[in-house]
């Protein structure tokens, strides 16, 4: 009886072991690769599927997602003899699993191994100035020497980011200097730059104030002859109208005794404004008598009528 009972737990131990190794259920975004009597069988994709107990075996399994690889710290020496510390991370995806299983032993190692080599090699080849510049010059010419020889081992290498750059503390200290200089420099440069465009500015600001008042004299000064112009244009206009009414008052009746009687009151008005002023005076004989005067300037006045 109880070699019955222990015959039955086997057989039973026995199926339930054939069912585990018959039923495999892959999960998505996931690869198996099978084996079968130790050759490549195929590769399971996600979902259930069912194979041989004991003679079909999952060797490898596989992620199909995109995978980040953190690649350790190193040291790298720029192409200035600078040894700097270097570390990145490096994005990679499964697309044989095949090729993954067979083609390399570790694809992550090899790949982390890979990434620090190019990444010595790439550093090696720049200054430490373009160091910080170009890093994304430097991560394409990784993932670029990667995803070359990645190729055999069924991994696609997505990209490679560096993460941090350190520097040693004398080149530390030597860089902040010169940031330091050079920002002095740029500040007085543009204090420099300030005065120049502040003397430019108040020197174009009297240049123009110079020709505005220049403008304003020369504007002045036509005004004023244009006024002068006018002002003798109107005495002469008025003169001559004056001396027109003049001579017409003449020709008319009268005119002759009127213009003999004016010419008599003006006479005797300076010849008493010059007495007041000198107390000797030199006149012409002729002169002295008023109405000689009156009757010389009526004869005159008959010739030019004539």
């Amino acid at each position: 009886m109880e070699i019955a009972t222990i015959l039955a737990l086997l057989f039973l131990a026995f199926i339930v072991t054939a069912i585990v190794k018959t039923a495999r259920i892959v999960p998505q975004r996931s690869s198996y690769v099978v084996e079968r009597l130790g050759k490549y069988a195929t590769t399971l994709d996600a979902g259930f599927h069912l194979l041989i107990p004991f003679i079909d075996k999952v060797a490898y399994r596989h992620t199909l997602k995109e995978e980040a690889i953190d690649v350790p710290r190193q040291s790298c020496v720029t192409k200035d003899n600078i040894q700097v510390v270097v570390n990145g991370v490096i994005y990679l995806q499964v697309i044989d699993p095949k090729q993954a299983s067979y083609g390399i032993n570790d694809y992550r190692y090899a790949a982390m191994q890979l990434a620090q080599t190019t990444l010595r090699s790439v550093v090696g080849k720049i200054d430490l100035d373009k160091t910080f510049e170009e890093r994304e010059t430097i991560n394409s010419q990784v993932v670029e020497a990667l995803d070359e020889a990645a190729k055999p081992w069924g991994v696609k290498v997505m990209r490679y980011e560096i993460a941090d750059i350190e520097l040693p503390a004398t080149i530390l200290d030597a860089l902040e200097k010169q940031m330091r200089a050079e920002r002095e420099r740029r500040a007085v440069v543009a204090q420099s730059e300030g005065e120049r465009q502040s003397k430019i500015n108040v020197s174009e600001g009297q240049k123009q104030e110079t020709i505005n008042l220049s403008e304003a004299e020369k504007q002045k000064q036509i005004n004023e002859a244009e006024g002068k112009a006018k002002e003798i244009e109107l005495i002469a206009e008025a003169t001559a109208r004056g001396l027109e009414r003049v001579a017409a008052a003449i020709q008319n009746e009268g005119g002759k005794d009127a213009v003999s009687l004016r010419v008599a009151e003006q006479y005797v008005r300076e010849f008493g404004k010059l007495a007041q002023t000198n107390n000797t005076m030199i006149l012409p004989a002729e002169l002295s008598d008023i109405g000689s005067a009156v009757a010389a300037l009526t004869k005159t006045l008959d010739m030019t009528r004539r």
